[in-house]
C-alpha cells in the first residue's frame, strides 16, 4: 500500500489500492466482538453432510466477518515451528545479506526480502515497523503438480543451509490443507464441491515470513504493518504467541484476534471477494505489536491459477445483483496488486530510519 492511501486518525478512515474505503469508530482494539473458532476435522470425513455441516459455518464467517479461527486441522506444529526457527535466523542476518534477495530484484512479483521500515502502507508518520521474507508456489515442491518442470520464480539466500527446506516443508502442508479448504468453500457458496478442481491444479500460492519488533510509538503514529486486504483467494495465518493481529469489523470497531493456542487464522481475500460478489467479505486487518516480544507470523496465500479468469461464482450474481467488477485473469489482478504495493516502498538509496 501507498503513502498516498492516507489513514488519517481524524478522519478515521482508510482507502485501500482496491478501491474499497472503510471508516472505524476508535484506533484502539478491543475483544468486544468475537471471530468464530470453527472445527475443521469434519473436512476430510467421508461423510458429505459432515463437510457441507462445517462448510455452512465457514459460509456464515466468510460472509459476517471475512475472518475465522480453525482448529483441528491436521498439520503438527513441529512444521510451524521449524519456519519460525528458520524465520528468525534469516532475520538475524545483516542487512547487507538480506539485501542480496531484496524484492526489487524481481519485478512483478512479491518473493524476496521486504527490508524493516521500507513500506508506509496507510501514511502513518513512522514508516510500518517490520520486515519479510517472500517465496512463491514451486512445482518441484507440490505433490499434485501437475508440470513439475515449471521454473521457479522466488530468490534465496546463498549459504543459510536448511533455509529452504524448512520453509517448504511447512508450505507443502499448508498448500495440502488449503486444496481441502478449497472443496470446502465451493460447498459453502452452494456450488458442487469439485467446482474449482480446475483453478487449484496449479495454484497462485505464495508465502511469507514476517518479523515485528516491539513497536514505542502509538497506533495513531505507526503500525507493524498497514491496515490492508490480501489479494488472493483466502489466506492461512500462523501466528506465535504475541497478539497484535487486529480485523476490522463491519460495525467499524478493530478487534483483536488474539492468538488461540494451535490454530490457524483464516482470512477471505480480494480475489474470492471479486468472484463471490461481494458475498464473502475480504477484510481490512493490521498488526501492532505491543507485546513487549519480537513478534513472529508466517501467512500462506492460497488463490487460483494465474491463467484462469476470475468469472462470477453463478451462485453470487443474478438479474437483480449483477457482477460488480470486470472479469480478468487471476494473473493480471496479481500484478496489479504487487506493482501498487511495491511500488509504496522507499527506494534503497532513499532508505533511512524515520524516527
Amino acid at each position: 500500500m501507498s503513502a498516498t492511501e492516507t489513514l488519517a486518525s481524524q478522519a478515521r478512515t482508510v482507502t485501500l489500492h482496491n478501491g474499497q474505503v472503510f471508516s472505524f469508530n476508535s484506533n484502539t482494539a478491543s475483544t468486544s466482538e468475537c471471530i468464530p473458532i470453527i472445527n475443521v476435522s469434519r473436512i476430510y470425513s467421508d461423510d458429505l453432510e459432515e463437510r457441507k455441516a462445517v462448510a455452512a459455518e465457514i459460509r456464515e464467517a466468510s460472509k459476517d466477518i471475512g475472518f475465522f479461527y480453525m482448529v483441528n486441522h491436521g498439520i503438527e506444529p513441529g512444521y510451524s515451528e521449524e519456519a519460525f526457527q528458520q524465520a528468525k535466523r534469516f532475520f538475524a542476518l545483516s542487512e547487507e545479506k538480506k539485501m542480496e534477495v531484496f524484492t526489487g530484484l524481481v519485478p512483478n512479483e512479491y518473493v524476496g526480502f521486504h527490508p524493516m521500515k521500507y513500506y508506509n502502507r496507510n501514511g502513518w508518520k513512522y514508516q510500518d515497523l517490520s520486515e519479510a521474507f517472500n517465496w512463491a508456489y514451486d512445482a518441484a515442491q507440490d505433490p499434485e503438480a501437475v508440470d513439475k518442470s515449471e521454473e521457479p520464480i522466488s530468490i534465496w539466500p546463498n549459504d543459510l543451509p536448511g533455509f529452504r527446506e524448512g520453509l517448504y516443508a511447512y508450505h507443502t502442508q499448508l498448500l495440502q490443507l488449503s486444496r481441502h479448504l478449497t472443496r470446502i468453500f465451493a460447498l459453502a457458496l452452494h456450488l458442487p464441491e469439485d467446482y474449482f478442481d480446475e483453478y487449484i491444479k496449479r495454484p497462485e500460492a505464495g508465502m511469507r515470513i514476517l518479523h515485528y519488533p516491539e513497536q514505542m510509538h502509538s497506533a495513531d503514529e505507526q503500525q507493524g504493518i498497514g491496515a490492508h486486504t490480501d489479494v488472493e483467494c483466502f489466506t492461512i495465518v500462523t501466528q506465535d504467541d504475541s497478539g497484535g493481529l487486529e480485523v476490522l469489523s463491519k460495525r467499524g470497531n478493530w478487534i483483536k484476534a488474539d492468538p488461540v493456542p494451535g490454530s490457524f487464522v483464516v482470512n477471505i481475500a480480494d480475489c474470492f471477494m471479486r468472484q463471490t460478489n461481494d458475498f464473502f467479505v475480504s477484510t481490512v486487518h493490521r498488526v501492532i505489536n505491543k507485546s513487549g516480544n519480537e513478534r513472529y507470523s508466517a501467512p500462506f496465500f492460497f488463490g487460483f491459477d494465474r491463467k484462469k479468469l476470475l468469472e462470477p461464482v453463478p451462485t453470487c450474481v443474478s438479474a437483480d445483483n449483477p457482477m460488480k467488477y470486470p472479469v480478468m485473469t487471476g494473473g493480471e489482478y496479481y500484478k496489479w496488486r504487487t506493482n501498487k504495493q511495491k511500488s509504496s516502498g522507499v527506494k534503497t538509496e532513499e532508505k533511512q530510519v524515520i524516527e
